[in-house]
């Protein structure tokens, strides 16, 4: 498994509304191919993180465009471009 985390700042005035949208675009998140898990994760100032689990590398990546076209649905939100890094996932527990 592959985990993409990407570090976002939203302007903290849209943090209510750039949370709307997100809700909006549930489907289309979820709908990416190979996406397995979705977390998005924020403070009230705006800084935040998505940690988002694929079945591989190579899925994660084929993905980039749709991706893209998604944080565009941000840009008036964001302070500056989301910074995506990706990691192999050692362990993925939960209760």
């Amino acid at each position: 498994m592959f985990a993409r985390v990407t570090q976002y700042k939203m302007k903290s005035a849209s943090m209510a509304e750039a949370t709307k949208l997100v809700d909006t675009l549930r489907g289309q998140i979820m709908a990416l191919p190979g996406l397995k898990q979705f977390i998005n994760v924020a403070k009230p100032d705006g800084s935040g993180y998505v940690i988002s689990l694929s079945e591989s590398e190579a899925v994660a990546n084929g993905n980039a465009a749709k991706v893209a076209e998604i944080w565009g649905a941000f840009g008036k939100h964001l302070e500056a471009p989301p910074k995506p890094d990706g990691y192999d996932v050692l362990a993925n527990w939960s209760n």
